[in-house]
């Protein structure tokens, strides 16, 4: 497989185990990254996980993905290596930056384990505290970031990610989240918070990097939930969050943010 063919998007969009929603809403999330991709008149290709991406790459300008747990085994990440230095472009919103989860002994909480998928996504999920209100700061003027201003506000997950080859890599949205955001998993699960840039204070919550001839983009901005999901939780008294919730999905500068992506993943 050395080529890409142009006009063509594949979406990844699903949890772990298969048929599981694993805390997000992906039949919304998935329905309007379909609606923004209909505005431009691409066709899609639709799957649940990485099983049989080997297959849709060839046929696709455009890879799209979000998931909580799915991510591509070793076999898998070198197909989408040949096919993103061969002019492919790459799209991860979210729990892409996550994958595999171990037991850790002593805690109910798992850890990512860092796996091929990170080294060629760029970033590795370590953990988020609460849903809060996030400043997100404009970095890097490109078209990825055309109309988005020097900054806009959100309510999501405040992700902590890792970069993998900060060397190679562009920030574009980036978030000091305040010394409230907080998670018991630093220094238990993971030993230090290696998400936060020299400055101590800052985290990249977007960015882009090239990839031979073509490139990845992600955004770690797009949780949602519904009612249902919610409901399948142990009840904690002191989450405030709505039952439904949208979160970045209903900003316009999320939607912003989203249509340049595609601009930027079909080849604008």
């Amino acid at each position: 497989m050395t080529d890409t063919k142009p006009g063509r998007a594949h979406l990844i969009m699903g949890g772990f185990p298969p048929g599981s929603q694993a805390g997000h809403d992906h039949d919304y999330a998935r329905l309007r990254l379909l609606g923004l991709l209909a505005e431009r008149e691409i066709p899609a290709s639709v799957a649940n996980d990485f099983a049989d991406v080997e297959k849709w790459l060839p046929v696709s300008r455009f890879l799209l993905t979000y998931v909580a747990g799915p991510y591509p085994d070793t076999a898998q990440c070198r197909a989408m290596k040949q096919w993103l230095e061969a002019g492919g472009r790459w799209l991860g919103l979210h729990g892409t930056s996550g994958g595999r989860a171990e037991r850790v002994e002593g805690s109910r909480q798992r850890r990512t384990v860092k796996t091929e998928h990170h080294a060629l996504l760029g970033s590795y999920f370590l953990t988020h505290p609460p849903i809060c209100k996030i400043r997100v700061d404009v970095t890097g003027d490109t078209s990825l970031t055309r109309g988005l201003g020097a900054s806009f506000v959100v309510e999501d997950e405040p992700y902590f990610i890792e970069l993998q080859d900060p060397k190679s890599t562009r920030v574009l949205l980036t978030a000091d989240y305040g010394p409230g955001a907080t998670s018991p998993t630093i220094g238990t699960l993971y030993p230090s918070d290696t998400s936060l840039q020299p400055d101590g204070r800052t985290r990249v919550l977007g960015y882009t990097r090239a990839v031979g001839g073509g490139g990845v983009t992600y955004v770690a901005l797009g949780h949602c939930h519904n009612s249902a999901i919610r409901a399948s939780r142990v009840v904690d008294p002191t989450d405030t969050t709505p039952l439904t919730f949208r979160g970045s999905w209903e900003s316009d500068a999320f939607a912003t943010l989203l249509r340049n992506a595609i601009a930027w993943g079909m080849g604008g």
